[in-house]
């Protein structure tokens, strides 16, 4: 994708449809492209209920969500995200309606491994249909749970029949240990924060206690190796390798990015 593209208009407010008993598709990149009704779960969306004092997901720091229409072709679509320097745009239908999710590692993955060609592939052909999103009341841990448990980087934040923002989860994970560090600055006892929430989310979720589970377990343990395991599978192509190459093995090992190297030195990453 080129930097040097022209910046496109501003995107205009999406209306997304209103939460219903159908599903609705996260970005999981091992999700098909296309909804088959396999697997497929209610969405959850968080209950705008919630004590005094809860960070919720409008107060992190979110990105202006650009929203194309879902006809728009590979190649234009690319440069649109260049322009703004984003990794994922959301797609509308006739209607303007939030329909699909796409990101760079779809394009990676789905087109260019794929063999086919960006000016003649439509957006809708490799867009993961009826994303999951969250409201912008939502709890921010709840939206980080959602990312997590789905295995996705992106969540598109609705208000009011309205798509706001698009949420990173970088940004939360780094909302989380900004707070944590203040609260450790501050002599605040963390662990008792936390059972504090897993008493609030303990009675109802088994998967947000456990999830709370892990992250004390990493918060007091960290180690790379409660991250890399031994047995973790790295994609590794050298520099003479074409770009076709490497999105193969993109898409081969479910990663967003390889390793060059020459030997066995490390040169550099391409994601």
């Amino acid at each position: 994708m080129s930097s040097t593209a022209a910046a496109a208009p501003p995107a205009r407010r999406t209306r997304s449809r209103l939460p219903s008993a159908s599903s609705r598709r996260s970005d999981d990149p091992s999700s098909a492209a296309n909804a088959n009704g396999n697997g497929k779960t209610s969405p959850k969306l968080a209950s705008p209920k919630h004590l005094p004092g809860e960070r919720t997901v409008k107060k992190l720091r979110l990105s202006k969500a650009l929203t194309i229409p879902e006809g728009t072709t590979v190649y234009d679509a690319s440069r649109r995200m260049a322009a703004r320097r984003v990794d994922a745009v959301l797609l509308t239908d006739a209607q303007g309606l939030l329909s699909g999710i796409v990101t760079d590692k779809d394009i990676s993955t789905r087109v260019i491994a794929e063999g086919l060609r960006v000016e003649q592939t439509a957006m809708s052909k490799i867009m993961t249909r009826n994303p999951t999103y969250v409201t912008a009341d939502s709890l921010a841990i709840e939206a980080l749970q959602k990312m997590v448990q789905g295995k996705f980087r992106h969540l598109p934040v609705v208000e009011n029949g309205e798509v706001m923002a698009m949420l990173d989860i970088a940004k939360c994970l780094y909302d989380a240990i900004a707070r944590l560090e203040k609260a450790a600055e501050q002599g605040s006892a963390i662990a008792a924060a936390v059972e504090g929430v897993e008493r609030q989310l303990g009675g109802n979720f088994t998967a947000p206690y456990a999830f709370i589970e892990t992250l004390r377990e990493r918060m007091f343990k960290p180690s790379l190796s409660t991250i890399v395991t031994e047995d973790t599978k790295v994609a590794i192509v050298s520099p003479s390798d074409p770009v076709y190459v490497a999105t193969q093995k993109m898409r081969e090992f479910r990663v967003n990015s390889v390793i060059v190297t020459t030997g066995n030195t490390v040169q550099g990453i391409f994601t």
